[in-house]
């Protein structure tokens, strides 16, 4: 049997070792021995938070043990009020997580670290709230909980623990407050609603606009090539026609001669006119009197005619 005292340090755990009530040593993990009378274990006390299943704080309560716990650890603060800088209290519940990192500092630097690291988030928490108003606070948890952080993580330094991060849980402001905002909020997202709404409608106009305006320019480009190729298909049949009567009056040419060429064509317009004169709606029809010379000139004509055949 061994004269001195044996002790076992788990993983992530350890101990303070005093001789002669007087920093030894810290403990190592595993077996550890104590030399009897001389040495001993350095009680440290804290304030251990009573939580609910739901994770909400219910209690606290005073502990007093010789381990330390060099995992990373949760607090959890009760909710508090807050005043902003425009003078709206609010409700906010935070939490931090924190590791030990120098147990000497935490046996002989504070007393009651627990306490006192929640004692300092709270009042950390108040000033920078207080440099905010409503609305920067509830838009800028980021920068409510690096700049805790900092200002907490350099104090603690002093007693050993680093402070890893904190988290704003939730920010609540009074009813009053909230059924502004949630107005508010309505009021913005109806405006927007309207907004797109108006976007849209002037989108949808425009798009009909520029939809009636090209088919507007593509009927008149359309008719417009209609018209050029019905007046080249009027000119080409003018041509045509025109072509047709030249040669048509260089037969009756050859065939009447010079001198009676312009008595037959007279002739044959006043042949094309008669029948549309006589199916006129008037009762009665006035033939011209210079007709009879005409009909003279037809039946002269048919007399040259009469003797170029016998010729």
């Amino acid at each position: 049997m061994s004269l001195f005292p044996m002790f076992v340090v788990n993983q992530s755990e350890t101990v303070i070792i005093e001789r002669l009530g007087k920093f030894s040593r810290v403990g190592d993990t595993g077996i550890n021995f104590l030399v009897p009378v001389l040495d001993g274990l350095k009680t440290i006390e804290y304030t251990e938070q009573v939580l609910n299943a739901a994770g909400e704080v219910v209690g606290r309560r005073k502990r007093r043990t010789s381990r330390m716990d060099l995992r990373e650890s949760l607090l959890n603060f009760p909710a508090q009020d807050v005043i902003t800088k425009d003078n709206v209290t609010i409700r906010i519940d935070a939490i931090l997580y924190y590791r030990i990192m120098d147990p000497v500092k935490v046996a002989y630097a504070i007393n009651d670290f627990t306490e006192a690291i929640e004692k300092l988030t709270q009042t950390t928490l108040r000033n920078v709230v207080g440099e905010l108003e409503l609305d920067e606070t509830l838009s800028s948890r980021d920068f409510i909980n690096s700049r805790i952080r900092e200002v907490v993580d350099n104090v603690t330094d002093n007693w050993g623990i680093d402070v890893t991060r904190v988290e704003l849980q939730d920010i609540e402001p009074p009813p009053r407050i909230a059924q502004t905002m949630e107005l508010q909020m309505t009021a913005e997202r109806q405006k927007r609603a309207e907004i797109l709404e108006a976007e849209g409608t002037k989108s949808a106009a425009k798009l009909r606009a520029e939809g009636e305006r090209d088919a507007a320019i593509a009927s008149a480009e359309g008719e417009a090539q209609s018209l050029i190729r019905r007046a080249e298909g009027a000119a080409r049949a003018r041509e045509l026609e025109a072509e047709a009567e030249a040669i048509a009056i260089n037969k009756i040419k050859a065939a009447v001669g010079d001198e009676n060429l312009v008595q037959y064509l007279i002739a044959l317009r006043y042949l094309d006119t008669l029948p549309k004169v006589a199916n006129s709606s008037g009762s009665k029809v006035f033939i011209p009197y210079e007709a009879t010379g005409v009909l003279g000139s037809l039946g002269s004509l048919q007399e040259l005619l009469k003797d170029d055949n016998r010729k």
